[in-house]
């Protein structure tokens, strides 16, 4: 990441209704980009996500503080406002920022900003030019398109818990979810992809139009491979813990310390495994002549293959491997992940200063956040303002829009903002 001003999208302006994960992702992506990425939250309370805590920042002496750390993770690079959308100088406020906007977002209930005037329609009306990326569980159609929707009831209703973890039978056998909501985030990536792409339409249109995103939609799309295979064949697939459906050996192996992860995607992999780990006459068993042979036999393999890999270090085994372009590596905590001199090289943590609006706020000094993994050779990402305090730029966007002094402390005093 840069703090250069120049940025691929530096010429969009979004406004950001959404709260918790999908949307703010999609939106802390176009930030990273450059566009100007007004974020709207509730007076006094914000983002849900400010308060979902432990952990907590902590201040200099170590201590936790109120703000929670997950609402850092999605929010970098966004300018934060204070507005109650209940009142209707709020809901007025909103019209008049979408009339100046390229995109809005928002991920209330369906039909849940039509009472406010707030909705794609209304707002077309005076801004025709507007993106307006609504982002749901279920999406704007369908008999469950009024249910509320989170991450975990769609990792358990796309199937994906259903392929995640151990088999029945097996010690922590059963369904598990996944160690973040990657459907979320999955969610605010193709939520960035359909608004960029709608940008472009407009170049050619003239007109923006509505993205409907629903999250139970990529959970079934990201099962990839899993669902080509149950749609062409009606096989339903099982958990099967680490191991591959369709590569073998493509699994976590022990090590005389711990673990490590090969991942065999080919015969040529396979062979040169077996020279280097001091049996070349495993390529000779028929029973292993091929990938599908190995997933038929994985049991029989998987038992010789056992004995042989605990007799190294999983840095042994990575030093022994990663000439040779076989697949291995370490199965790092985070602590060990970010400490890796890979991911330091490519600069992958950032720390950013936080702006203090009163003492009270003073005990944080930075926040840090995981960089941008997008690399533009001309138009890099860019780094220029740290995950906003609650209403940190009210008065400054407020001021923008062609309100006084006077104008904001009165809607101050009505608790609007």
């Amino acid at each position: 990441m840069t703090t250069s001003q120049t940025a691929a999208l530096s010429h969009l302006k979004v406004l950001d209704l959404s709260r918790v994960l999908a949307g703010p992702w999609a939106t802390q992506m176009l930030a990273d980009l450059g566009a100007d990425v007004i974020k709207i939250e509730r007076p006094g309370a914000g983002d849900d996500t400010r308060h979902w805590g432990p952990p907590f920042l902590k201040d200099a002496q170590g201590n936790d503080t109120d703000q929670a750390t997950y609402f850092t993770a999605c929010n970098r690079n966004k300018r934060a406002i204070t507005l109650d959308i209940a009142q209707p100088e709020g809901q007025a406020l909103i019209r008049q920022m979408a009339a100046q906007s390229d995109v809005l977002v928002e991920n209330f209930k369906v039909g849940g900003l039509k009472q406010y005037g707030l909705d794609f329609e209304s707002l077309k009306a005076t801004n025709p030019r507007l993106i307006y990326c609504s982002v749901t569980g279920f999406g704007q159609t369908g008999p469950y398109a009024e249910r509320a929707g989170y991450d975990l009831m769609m990792q358990a209703m796309s199937g994906m818990m259903s392929i995640t973890g151990h088999a029945d039978g097996e010690p922590g056998g059963g369904p598990m979810r996944m160690g973040v909501a990657l459907i979320d985030i999955l969610t605010g990536i193709y939520a960035c992809s359909a608004i960029l792409a709608a940008v472009e339409a407009r170049h050619q249109t003239g007109c923006g139009q509505h993205i409907d995103m629903a999250l139970l939609d990529v959970g079934m799309a990201v099962l990839a491979n899993q669902a080509a295979g149950f749609l062409n064949t009606g096989a339903v697939p099982e958990r099967q813990g680490n191991t591959h459906p369709s590569l073998a050996p493509y699994q976590t192996f022990d090590t005389a310390d711990g673990q490590m992860l090969l991942a065999v995607g080919n015969d040529g992999q396979f062979s040169r495994f077996c020279e280097a780990a001091g049996h070349p006459e495993w390529t000779q068993d028929a029973r292993f002549a091929s990938n599908t042979l190995r997933v038929q036999h994985r049991a029989a393999l998987i038992a010789l293959m056992l004995p042989v890999t605990r007799t190294r270090s999983t840095g042994d085994w990575v030093t022994l491997l990663e000439d040779k372009a076989v697949p291995c590596g370490p199965i790092n905590t985070l602590a060990q992940a970010f400490a890796d001199p890979q991911v330091q090289a490519r600069g992958l943590i950032t720390n950013q200063p936080l702006a203090h609006i009163n003492k009270a706020q003073a005990a944080i000094d930075k926040i840090v956040t995981v960089a941008s993994p997008l690399r533009l050779s001309v138009t890099p990402p860019v780094l220029h303002r740290a995950p906003p305090r609650l209403g940190e730029h009210t008065d400054e966007v407020l001021a923008e829009s062609g309100l006084d002094a006077q104008q904001i402390a009165g809607l101050r005093n009505r608790n609007i903002i």
